[in-house]
């Protein structure tokens, strides 16, 4: 397995990725429009891959005050082998590099699984409420 960072020539199997592991997405999180935004800001789009083939990517950034890690997804078949969490760490070691000393992340109520795994790699659940705004 090798992690990188995202390459212009990865777009369409990102976009296609994404669509697959997050096919429940709301549209304001449509994958092409999301890579697009997030590349006019920075390039902390993290890809892993075997053979050549996309199983997995993360996405982190940081606004100068604390680090974000969004739409981190391995393939199922993938998932277990340690995939996840290096796609994590490798996100976690360039934002650490920006100056960033605290990450966080969102989770959708429920998803045990995710909370399991995030719980291992020594994330905390913080008392917090998070509210959101459409402003389009």
């Amino acid at each position: 397995m090798n992690i990188r960072k995202y390459k212009p020539s990865d777009r369409q199997a990102l976009v296609a990725f994404w669509t697959t592991v997050f096919p429940d997405d709301p549209p304001h999180n449509e994958p092409s429009a999301v890579l697009a935004a997030k590349l006019e800001i920075d390039d902390l789009v993290f890809i892993a891959e075997i053979d050549g083939i996309l199983i997995g990517a993360c996405m982190a950034g940081y606004d100068g005050h604390r680090g974000w890690l969004y739409a981190v997804a391995v393939l199922p078949e993938y998932r277990r082998d340690g995939t996840g969490a290096a796609l994590v760490e490798t996100a976690l070691q360039a934002l650490k590099s920006t100056g960033c000393i605290k990450v966080n992340l969102q989770i959708r109520a429920g998803n045990e699984a995710v909370m399991s795994f995030y719980r291992s790699l020594g994330f905390s659940q913080e008392e917090r409420i998070s509210m959101g705004r459409h402003i389009s």
